[in-house]
C-alpha cells in the first residue's frame, strides 16, 4: 500500500464514495482515503471513529488498506468487523463515536465498491462536505502518528434494538418469506426473523457477493420474481427484500405484487399519523403524488426532499418528521426507533402493522388515489453528460413557463400529471419517473421527455 494521486475524481460523489474496484477504487486509494480521513476528523476534535464492512469481494482488503490509512494518523478505531450498514450506524450511537467510514457499494454491481462516512453529528457526509474532504485529500497534508484498534461485536446489541422496538401480536401467525440475495442481510436476516415466531421462509440466505441469483436491489421489480413467485406459491402474507448492505426494503404482498416504496409509505403513514402527535411525514421527489395527498388526507404534514440517503435522513431529523422514506426504499423511524434506515427493522415494522389486524397486506392500500406511474428508468450517461442533460432540460422547461421543482434535477407538474429527470448520484445514468392520472397522460409525458432525454444525451 501506498499514497496516491491518481484518484478518479468522479468516485467522490454527492454522499459517497464509490467506484469500481480496482480501476477506481483499490488499496492505495483506500490508505490514501484513510491517511486523509484519519487527519481530517481531527479539524472536528475526533479522536476515534467506527470501522465496518459488507461482504463484497474486495470489502476485506479495502478495509485493512483504510484501517492502516487512518490508524497511522493517530485517530483510534473500534472496528465492527462484517456488519450491515444499519449495524454500523447503531455501533456510533451506542459506542457515541459520530465519526466513521462504512465500506460498501450498497446496491450497485457486484465489482464496485466505496465508502460511507461521516466526520461528526451531522451524519453521511454530503455534497459540498464530500468535496472540501476531497481537496483536502488532493492536498496530501497528512498526520503521522499511532493509533490503537479494538474490535467491537455489535450483533447482539442490534438484535435487542430490533425486537424491543416493534410489538408484534401473537394472535396472528403470520407467513413470511425474506429475500436476503445473498447480500449482508444474509448473515443477520434469518437469524433475528426467526426469533418472532413466524412461519419463516428464506430466499438466497447465503452470503455470496458475487450475487448469483439477483442483484440486490429491492427497489427494481425484475429482481424480486422469484419472491413474487415464492408468496403466491407458498401462500404467504408478505414478501420482504433487501438489499446489499442492508439500509433499504421492497415488500411484495400477499397476491405476489410488487409495492413501490411510495405504496408502503403510505401504509406506515396510515398506522403512524392517527395514533401520534407528531404527523410529519417527509418523502422525495421521485414519490407518488398520492402519497402527499394520503398524508394530508389523514392529517398529516407532507415534507418534500431532494433524492438521496444521506439528504433525506438528515431531512427527517431536521424537521423533526415522525418517519421519512424514499422510493428507493431507505426508511426513517423516528417513533420508536432511532431514525437510521434499517431494512431489517422496516420489515419487522410491516408484519407488526399485520399482527394487528385480520387485512390482508393488498388490503391496506385500499382506497388510495389511483395514478398510473412508471418505476424509475434509468439511461446510461457519462458523469459529465448526466449534468449538462439534466441542466439543458431544467432551461427548457422553465422557458417554456412550465411549474417546476428543482431542488433535485427537475421535476416538471401538470395538472394531470408529473415527469421528472435528474442525475443520479451513485453512477453515472440518468433517472426519471412519469406519472399520470391516465396511463395515456404518463405514456405521453415519458415519450415527450424520454426523447428529449435521447437527444441531449447523445
Amino acid at each position: 500500500m501506498k499514497l496516491t494521486n491518481n484518484i478518479n475524481p468522479n468516485i467522490f460523489r454527492e454522499y459517497d464514495v464509490r467506484g469500481v474496484y480496482p480501476v477506481d477504487i483499490n488499496e492505495d486509494v483506500a490508505y490514501t482515503f484513510g491517511k486523509a480521513y484519519g487527519t481530517y476528523i481531527k479539524k472536528f476534535q475526533q479522536t476515534e471513529c467506527i470501522v465496518g464492512h459488507d461482504n463484497r469481494l474486495s470489502s476485506d482488503s479495502l478495509t485493512n488498506a483504510l484501517i492502516q490509512g487512518i490508524l497511522s494518523t493517530g485517530i483510534h478505531i473500534v472496528n465492527l468487523g462484517l456488519v450491515t450498514t444499519p449495524m454500523y450506524y447503531f455501533a456510533c450511537i451506542k459506542k457515541n463515536i459520530p465519526a466513521g467510514v462504512m465500506v460498501t457499494a450498497s446496491h450497485n454491481p457486484k465489482d464496485d465498491n466505496g465508502f460511507k462516512f461521516s466526520f461528526d453529528e451531522r451524519g453521511n457526509a454530503k455534497g459540498e462536505m464530500i468535496q472540501e474532504f476531497y481537496q483536502f485529500l488532493l492536498a496530501g497534508n497528512f498526520d503521522e502518528d499511532y493509533g490503537m484498534m479494538t474490535f467491537f461485536d455489535i450483533k447482539e446489541e442490534y438484535y435487542k434494538l430490533l425486537l424491543s422496538s416493534v410489538d408484534i401480536k401473537k394472535n396472528r401467525k403470520l407467513k413470511v418469506i425474506i429475500d436476503c440475495g445473498n447480500g449482508t442481510t444474509s448473515l443477520f436476516a434469518p437469524e433475528i426473523y426467526n426469533m418472532i415466531d413466524e412461519d419463516l421462509v428464506v430466499l438466497y440466505g447465503i452470503s455470496d457477493a458475487n450475487f448469483p441469483n439477483h442483484h440486490p436491489d429491492p427497489a427494481v421489480e425484475d429482481n424480486l420474481k422469484v419472491l413474487k413467485n415464492a408468496v403466491v406459491e407458498l401462500k404467504a402474507d408478505i414478501g420482504i427484500a433487501f438489499d446489499g448492505d442492508g439500509d433499504r426494503v421492497g415488500f411484495i404482498d400477499e397476491k405476489g405484487r410488487f409495492l413501490s416504496a411510495d405504496q408502503f409509505m403510505i401504509i406506515f403513514a396510515r398506522d403512524l399519523i392517527p395514533t401520534h402527535e407528531n404527523k410529519r411525514i417527509l418523502y422525495d421527489v421521485k414519490c407518488s403524488k398520492s402519497l402527499k395527498e394520503e398524508i394530508e388526507k389523514l392529517g398529516g404534514e407532507a415534507i418534500v426532499c431532494r433524492t438521496g440517503n444521506s439528504y433525506t435522513k438528515a431531512a427527517t431529523r431536521d424537521y423533526n418528521c415522525i418517519f421519512g422514506g424514499e422510493l428507493s426504499g431507505h426508511l426513517y423511524f423516528r417513533d420508536k426507533f432511532l431514525g437510521f434506515d434499517s431494512g431489517m427493522y422496516a420489515g419487522l415494522r410491516m408484519i407488526e402493522i399485520l399482527s394487528k389486524t385480520d387485512q390482508k397486506l393488498s388490503e391496506l392500500l385500499e382506497g388510495v388515489s389511483s395514478y398510473y406511474s412508471t418505476p424509475e428508468i434509468k439511461i446510461p450517461s457519462t458523469d459529465t453528460k448526466k449534468k449538462e442533460v439534466v441542466e439543458k432540460i431544467k432551461i427548457y422547461c422553465k422557458e417554456q413557463g412550465l411549474q417546476t421543482i428543482d431542488i433535485d434535477g427537475v421535476r416538471i407538474e401538470f395538472d394531470d400529471g408529473w415527469a421528472l429527470v435528474r442525475y443520479s448520484n451513485t453512477g453515472p445514468n440518468i433517472t426519471a419517473r412519469f406519472e399520470g392520472k391516465t396511463e395515456e397522460t404518463m405514456n405521453r409525458l415519458k415519450d415527450t421527455f424520454m426523447e428529449m432525454i435521447e437527444k441531449y444525451n447523445k
